[in-house]
């Protein structure tokens, strides 16, 4: 069982940080306002209004829910958010739904990603990807991908 340590800033406009250190490892259900970090280990459901940010020795697997992640350890499970990003060395193996997510060069994406729960978006044709070796050579440094406004017809 590890410890849970709570900052708290001095100004009362500003959210509180919990963080769960290297080596520490919890389990269960979590519901959290303000910013959260994760160095340890977490397996359960994560609830939270704010950000949570997962370190290089993170390790988290279950259902998470929050406004922005931002990975650089592990993330197993399902994520629900506003955005997504994958940082150098971060490993995201879920199933996401979020409007925006990016992916560093050196991250890793392994899983399927929805703009939304319902299927407003039409399913994409297999003519409309390019062919194997083609997209391979035209991928960018960085990929954002966002929701877009209006539907292609």
């Amino acid at each position: 069982m590890g410890i849970l340590k709570k900052s708290l800033s001095s100004k009362s406009n500003r959210s509180a940080i919990t963080i769960i250190a290297e080596g520490n490892k919890f389990s269960g259900e979590m519901n959290i306002v303000g910013k959260m970090h994760i160095d340890g280990m977490f397996e359960g459901n994560i609830n939270s209004l704010d950000n949570i940010s997962i370190g290089k020795t993170g390790h988290v697997s279950g259902n998470i829910k929050a406004k922005h992640m931002t990975v650089s350890g592990l993330l197993e499970g399902e994520v629900v958010c506003d955005e997504l990003h994958i940082e150098k060395g971060g490993k995201v193996r879920a199933m996401v739904l979020s409007k925006i997510m990016s992916i560093d060069p050196a991250g890793c994406f392994q899983g399927e990603r929805r703009e939304n729960a319902s299927p407003a978006y039409p399913a994409a044709k297999a003519a409309d990807y390019e062919s194997g070796v083609d997209a391979i050579d035209s991928l960018p440094d960085k990929i954002t991908l966002t929701t877009s406004e209006k539907q292609n017809s």
